[in-house]
């Protein structure tokens, strides 16, 4: 029997080296490292494995593009300027109309800082719920982070909603000196809100209103923003004055009188929106058809 044993012991670690070739191809790929190199990550998942993915080229967009929007421009360059210089600095709520310069004024920001170590990182509302993961791999790194999440908004019970809120109330883990979170909205409260949630709200002898919990609780979300700032839609005016700065930067003629006036306004008109982002889109248009 004791001459069958190295056999033996031969077949079992073939067995055994078969069984683990098998459950390495339903493991997941161990996440790449980090190239600290960039300026600016989007943060991925696949499976429970999370990881910062460099983007290799930023869409980038200046300060001096963005026009009609100047209180907006100077608050917010002002936070991210103390930020970068290792200030005080506050947490970044904006919200209000589609295509008036929101999410184009944070990848502003990222080009007019980087050089003086900020970078930024693009997280979906889905996984925010990692921002713990996501403070444990910068907290150590010199630069200094924008957790940026575009048309943020939540439905009840979702996960990342008490995730957001500790990081914004500043837990213990948290890292108030390396990371600011930017975050876009279309509702001033990040969450809907219901009409028979009002009618939990009670009124005091004295007059005094006491909402019910329900609201209190996704009011309480969007007030632990430091900063709130409101974008409202363009007026004619502006929005024309914003196709002729495009018209120009796209290497488009002009002599002043806006040849493009009438089929501007009517691109709007068919849009519903008389937007940044619209007048960019038409003047695109515009100058590739007189190119």
């Amino acid at each position: 029997m004791n001459s069958n044993q190295p056999e033996d012991l031969a077949q079992l670690m073939a067995q055994a080296s078969r069984v683990l070739a098998r459950l390495e191809a339903w493991l997941p790929p161990a996440p790449p490292p980090t190239d600290w190199s960039a300026q600016a990550y989007r943060w991925r998942k696949r499976g429970a494995s999370g990881w910062l993915e460099a983007v290799p080229r930023v869409s980038a967009i200046a300060l001096d593009d963005l026009r009609h929007v100047e209180r907006q421009k100077e608050i917010l360059d002002r936070n991210t300027r103390h930020f970068v210089a290792g200030k005080p600095a506050n947490n970044v709520l904006m919200t209000g109309a589609r295509g008036t310069g929101k999410s184009s004024l944070v990848r502003a920001m990222l080009l007019t800082y980087a050089s003086q170590g900020l970078r930024l990182i693009e997280v979906d509302k889905e996984d925010l719920g990692d921002l713990p993961e996501i403070i444990d791999l910068i907290v150590a790194r010199p630069e200094r982070f924008i957790v940026f999440s575009d048309d943020l908004s939540f439905e009840t019970g979702e996960a990342g909603y008490k995730a957001l809120k500790s990081v914004l109330d500043g837990s213990i883990a948290a890292a108030d000196d390396k990371l600011l979170i930017y975050a876009t909205s279309n509702r001033r409260h990040l969450m809907p809100e219901y009409h028979s949630e009002n009618l939990q709200s009670t009124m005091r002898d004295d007059g005094e209103i006491h909402p019910g919990e329900a609201v209190e609780e996704k009011v309480s979300l969007s007030e632990r923003f430091g900063l709130w700032l409101s974008f409202h839609p363009f007026r004619q005016n502006d929005y024309l004055d914003i196709v002729a700065h495009w018209v120009k930067e796209l290497g488009g003629a002009d002599d002043g009188n806006q040849p493009w006036r009438m089929e501007a306004l009517q691109w709007a008109l068919e849009r519903g929106s008389r937007s940044g982002r619209v007048a960019r889109q038409f003047a695109r248009d515009w100058v590739a058809r007189l190119a």
